[in-house]
């Protein structure tokens, strides 16, 4: 039997179409979809196949419908099927096919809704890829989670997913981050010199004067002592020559920033397979290599760009460039790839380094970017298609902004940050799993207020507290029972094997219908890269566990727990567990915590 009810009969629909309209082909069938019906009064599901094939097939759509509803009535587990609207099909289900779905779940545990979707395709999923340069910040925290949670959500889909952090360890603002870091080393020594005198030695100026390099100069210190420095006829630290000191306070400072990134990445529960240096991309020669292969394609060409209206990016110069025709593969202008001193552009190391991605064997690429790199997906999806004729996609997530709100108002910035609410702050304030669940609560570039009252008060408005309170009174009952002792064994392996067939209120069977949707949901959530369903289902879940609950206080056939009742019962107890199963599986791919009963 197949664990999805939805792919079941799904084939059937298939089955009977290709016998009916033998002429279509079967890229259109494949757009034929079975969902959920929104009102379970017309049905438990509902296809789109009579409406989606009329134009293929030359027919109408009624007529399908109506030779779809004649073949789907002679299968086995449906119980009425009718036509419906311009061309659609609603079915409803023999309950027992529907009740089915409870002993599968016990039996497989949190692999239920596992798929095959992915077909093993390597899907390389970056996020996060923030600058080594200061703490992570709630900017990234969308970005880290939404990026988790997708590739939590493809791996359980059947995709050979690999989670990749970059790391921007070259250019202009790590050597700021170096100039940053040894200004606090000097001042740990115990410089004389201001800060403004010393601002007014580093290129561009003193960048980065949060505390949180204050550490970062300690260390120096501690590693190197006074070998960096130079001293004053008092004795007093001074700043040795740049060629000195710059590369390897440049190699500490990252290695010691990247190391704090990791540690509040940890402290969301994110953990990357791989970290790319985009030093280590340019030293192979990657890029050149990239840069080289699109030369040989005569997609280079020397140029000057127009002057682009409103502000100018950091890339334009009025001068001649070497410039990619990324135009002839969508983008709005050239891109250029060289300036005129003969140094990349970020976007030319930026397409060595996906060419890597693709080295190493991804057959998708999938970036998590903030909203304000909205500008550089076309130039970036160009290259890329440019360089694999299309064999190897780009999809770009875009993440809004997140508004910090305490009482309505602004949260205050991080004085140890500097400039920003740090991702640690928000952790501390509320916990992993509020942060985690938040901001999944929103589609990623929808914008979105990050309550901090809301996300920690016990009510129904919060998502987070209503799906794992769904999940603790769950266990609950499911302790009760084993307290009383009179109904038998309640671990999962021996529920999976009790009858079902009280199980018939119409609460009842809502909350069947919504375990039988996992399998289909995880599917159509990682084939839309949309890991904001897996948040929505989770709280539908559990609405429609606590709507039960809430029935068996007014009904006592509809409580879990029934004296003189035990096959009742034990069919209770194995809704219930399955639904904790459920609850468990989808709060997995969040990179959530259930929670065994409410503090």
């Amino acid at each position: 039997m197949s664990e999805c009810v939805f792919q079941r009969y799904r084939h059937h629909v298939l089955a009977i179409v290709r016998e009916l309209l033998p002429d279509v082909p079967e890229e259109t069938l494949a757009r034929v979809e079975l969902t959920p019906t929104r009102d379970p009064a017309h049905g438990d599901m509902a296809t789109n196949a009579a409406l989606l094939l009329a134009k293929a097939a030359r027919r109408k759509p009624a007529d399908i419908a109506a030779d779809l509803v004649a073949a789907l009535q002679k299968v086995e587990g449906i119980a009425a099927v009718a036509a419906a609207g311009p061309g659609f099909v609603n079915i409803t289900l023999d309950p027992a096919v529907l009740r089915a779905v409870l002993p599968v779940v016990l039996n497989v545990g949190e692999t239920y809704g596992q798929s095959t979707a992915g077909k093993g395709v390597r899907v390389n999923v970056e996020y996060v890829s923030a600058n080594p340069t200061g703490p992570m910040h709630v900017g990234h925290c969308r970005g880290a989670v939404v990026g988790d949670a997708l590739a939590n959500l493809m791996a359980k889909a059947g995709f050979d997913v690999t989670k990749e952090f970059y790391i921007n360890d070259a250019g202009n603002q790590v050597k700021a981050l170096a100039w940053a870091a040894y200004w606090r080393y000097l001042q740990v020594l115990g410089t004389k010199m201001t800060q403004d005198d010393f601002s007014a030695l580093a290129p561009g100026g003193l960048q980065y004067q949060g505390e949180y390099l204050i550490p970062v100069g300690e260390a120096l210190a501690a590693e190197f002592g006074n070998k960096l420095a130079e001293v004053d006829v008092d004795g007093a630290p001074l700043p040795a020559p740049a060629a000195t000191w710059l590369e390897t306070v440049r190699g500490f400072a990252v290695t010691h920033m990247l190391s704090a990134i990791k540690e509040d990445l940890a402290a969301l529960g994110v953990h990357h397979d791989v970290f790319s240096s985009e030093a280590d991309v340019l030293a192979r020669g990657v890029t050149d290599a990239a840069i080289d292969q699109l030369a040989k394609a005569d997609l280079l060409y020397n140029g000057v760009l127009e002057p682009p209206k409103g502000k100018l990016p950091e890339d334009w110069e009025e001068r001649e460039q070497l410039l990619f025709r990324s135009t002839s593969f969508g983008d709005d202008v050239d891109r250029p790839l060289r300036k005129s001193d003969g140094t990349n552009t970020y976007f030319a190391n930026d397409i060595g380094y996906h060419m890597d991605k693709v080295a190493r064997g991804a057959q998708v690429m999938i970036d998590v970017w903030g909203a304000d790199h909205g500008g550089y997906v076309k130039r970036m999806k160009a290259a890329v298609k440019a360089l694999t004729g299309d064999a190897v996609p780009l999809e770009v997530l875009l993440c809004q902004i997140v508004h910090i709100l305490r009482d309505g108002q602004p949260v205050k910035m991080s004085k140890r940050a500097g400039t920003f609410v740090t991702l640690r702050d928000l952790i501390d304030e509320v916990g992993r799993d509020a942060v985690r669940f938040t901001m999944l609560t929103r589609k990623s570039d929808a914008q979105m207020e990050f309550d901090l009252d809301l996300v920690v008060a016990q009510q129904r408005d919060n998502p987070v507290f209503y799906v794992q309170y769904a999940h603790a009174r769950c266990r609950s009952v499911l302790r009760s029972a084993a307290e009383e002792g009179v109904y038998g064994a309640v671990d999962n392996a021996a529920l999976a094997g009790a009858a079902l067939d009280s199980l018939t209120s119409d609460a009842e069977m809502a909350l069947v219908r919504r375990l039988a949707e996992w399998p289909r949901m995880v599917e159509a959530a990682a084939l839309a890269r949309e890991p904001h369903r897996i948040a929505f289902y989770l709280a539908e879940l559990a609405g429609d566990f606590h709507a039960l609950w809430n029935r068996g206080r007014d009904d006592a056939s509809l409580r879990f727990l029934q004296a003189g009742a035990v096959d009742a019962t034990r069919a209770r107890l194995a809704l219930v567990a399955a639904t904790a199963v459920v609850i468990r599986s989808g709060l997995a791919v969040m990179g959530v915590d259930p929670v065994e009963e409410m503090r």
